[in-house]
């Protein structure tokens, strides 16, 4: 009468051995290695027989060491776990068999009442007169929860070691049965130490078991478990979350099947980003009040290499590469000038550096001197900014912002006086994929980093199409860009970026009290930007783009480009331009900006006519407001 009043409906044991399907999506680097597993994966059903003996025997020694000779309750275990508990004054031991814990894990839920307890009782007084051992432990070890999304030894083993449960040595056997006590806490990625600590208490378990000697158990205690590279990976999991964000959009909800997904990650470019970024910051961060930092690189293509969103993924999953929107200060001039060039400006065009006031504002250098007549060229590279704000107001403020969207900012821009000093906020991938263009020959790029999604069973989802967005920028401003964006890392506040022999350009940037220092730069091969700052936006003790971030960045690029051999910029005449998987973008008309050319010239006589020009170039007002770099 108990049991029919307490045991919910028995299903047919048949269909016990049919696993609930609970999707997970498998990441793959560019090199086919596992970036990282999510979700609670569910792999094909192994056989004890299957295992090798340790790795059941480990389980049954830690877990349940009388199974084979219990009905489904342990008399003795029960009766010593109450007085364990009774003496504590607390629950410190279980007295659940495996055969309870498979009823559970199968029926119920995770309640803790005495109702509960109750069918959990008969539930598993039912599975020991329909199963055998054998089946019921084959079902425990390929159905329980043994962190990181892995449900099953076989999940977890792949998920941990790269490999099946079929192979696991004795020492994996340890740490999976580990596992069992306490998952999300005991498991490798989160606490390496704390899990084979327990993995040491479950070769003891062995020993007193009389399942190894202990000669044998000291022996595998000196050798420790060790992980799957992409297991050890840290900062990876920015990336991850990045990729998973994306999926829906992409290949809609298909909630029932498990994902195999195909990045554009680098494992070796990541680790070299994470090292470049944490021993900057170990070495000169708590001094230079520096406490976070981000680093992103693409292909010129626009395939994300890596992705360092912070200093640790366990104590902040904020991802500041993709969602903090900061201020980029000077990093933000090149569309300013470029929006020149297109206005018929040219790289040696000279334009005095004097004091400037615009609509009250009244910007300063950083140093707070003038230099006088300076070409554009010097201007960029020494980060003149009165003689960008006098750029900016010639050419007009919505053909700066309109040349900014165009080759891939994507947050919204003011058209404010402090535009050309980089007062809007943007991300740091934003803007590195928007310096893409000058790396590739002139066009515009999408930062992406899923190449395919197929299921597990092989079936196409998604695939990426070679394609860009086409040319933004014409052949001759593209060479000037480059050239000016060059001479920064050789004159200019870029000189801790310069790398030798090896082409390269790019931009400092600071923004006001020195709460955000950037640098974004490139090579033929590699476009990469570096932010640093704070969380709470508290200014860092005077660092500049041109400090830790350029340095962080050369010693990254240094490291990144070793198999790259050194090569000019593309510039788009007749030289290497962006393709994505190896399409070729076919050359188009470079008079597209020729429009936009004349309208620039158009406003620049009409601000002559109207005498502004000598407030643009020449004014002479105090100044009161500094944006540094």
């Amino acid at each position: 009468m108990a049991f029919l009043i307490l045991a919910p409906e028995m299903p047919d044991t048949a269909g016990l051995w049919r696993a609930k399907k609970s999707p997970g999506v498998t990441m793959l680097a560019a090199d086919g290695s596992v970036v990282t597993q999510r979700g609670a994966f569910n792999s094909t059903m192994v056989g004890i027989v299957e295992m090798p003996p340790h790795l059941p025997l480990a389980i049954i020694a830690t877990e349940d060491r009388r199974f084979y000779g219990h009905f489904g309750m342990d008399i003795i275990g029960l009766s010593r776990a109450m007085v364990a508990n009774v003496k504590a004054g607390d629950v410190v031991q279980g007295g659940s068999t495996i055969t309870q814990q498979l009823a559970k894990n199968l029926f119920l839920t995770p309640e803790r009442t005495v109702l509960r307890k109750a069918r959990e009782l008969l539930l598993a007084l039912w599975l020991e007169a329909r199963l055998t051992k054998d089946e019921i432990l084959t079902l425990y070890m390929n159905r329980v929860y043994l962190g990181a999304g892995a449900y099953g030894v076989e999940a977890a083993s792949q998920r941990y070691f790269g490999k099946s449960a079929r192979r696991v040595n004795l020492q994996e056997a340890a740490l999976l049965a580990g596992l069992l006590k306490a998952p999300s806490r005991y498991a490798p990625t989160n606490n390496i130490k704390r899990s084979r600590d327990r993995a040491a208490q479950v070769l003891a378990n062995m020993v007193a078991a009389g399942y190894l000697t202990k000669a044998q158990a000291i022996t595998a205690k000196k050798m420790p478990a060790r992980l799957a590279r992409h297991s050890r990976t840290k900062g990876v999991r920015y990336f991850a979350d990045w990729i998973q964000e994306r999926l829906p959009a992409l290949i809609g909800n298909h909630n029932n099947e498990d994902l195999i997904v195909f990045t554009t990650m680098s494992p070796k470019v990541q680790y070299i980003a994470e090292s470049a970024l944490e021993t900057t910051l170990k070495r000169h961060g708590k001094l230079r009040n520096v406490a976070q930092g981000a680093l992103v690189t693409v292909a010129p293509d626009g395939a994300v290499r890596a992705m360092v969103g912070g200093r640790s993924y366990s104590q902040s999953q904020f991802n500041r590469a993709v969602q903090a929107h900061r201020q980029p200060g000077s990093a933000f001039k090149p569309f300013v000038y470029l929006a020149a060039l297109e206005a018929g400006l040219y790289p040696g065009d000279k334009v005095k550096d004097s004091p400037v006031s615009v609509e009250g504002w009244k910007p300063r250098n950083f140093k707070n001197k003038f230099a006088g007549n300076v070409t554009l060229t010097r201007a960029l590279a020494q980060s003149i900014n009165t003689v960008a704000v006098k750029v900016s107001e010639r050419v007009g403020r919505n053909q700066v912002i309109a040349t900014a969207h165009r080759l891939g900012i994507t947050s919204p821009i003011a058209s404010q006086p402090a535009l050309a000093l980089g007062a809007s906020e943007v991300t740091l991938l934003e803007l590195t994929a928007a310096y893409a263009p000058f790396a590739n020959g002139g066009y515009a790029i999408v930062p992406h980093g899923i190449v395919e999604i197929r299921t597990r069973a092989g079936r196409m989802l998604y695939r990426r199409n070679g394609s860009s967005l086409g040319r933004v920028i014409e052949t001759r401003n593209l060479r000037h860009m480059n050239s000016m964006l060059s001479e920064t890392l050789v004159t200019g506040t870029g000189r801790a970026a310069l790398l030798g022999d090896r082409a390269a350009a790019g931009k400092t940037g600071t923004s006001q009290k020195y709460r955000d220092c950037w640098f974004v730069g490139y090579t033929a091969n590699l476009v990469t930007g570096v932010w640093l700052g704070n969380d709470d936006d508290t200014p860092t003790k005077r660092v500049t783009g041109g400090q830790l971030p350029a340095s962080i960045w050369k010693s990254f690029m240094q490291r990144a480009s070793i198999e790259h051999l050194p090569r000019a910029i593309p510039t788009g005449s007749g030289d290497a331009t962006v393709a994505s998987n190896s399409q070729e973008i076919p050359d188009q008309d470079e008079g597209v900006n020729f429009n936009r050319f004349i309208n620039g010239i158009k406003g620049i006589l009409s601000e002559i006519a109207k005498g502004s020009a000598a407030s643009s170039f020449g004014g002479d007002k105090d100044l009161d407001q500094e944006n540094s770099d």
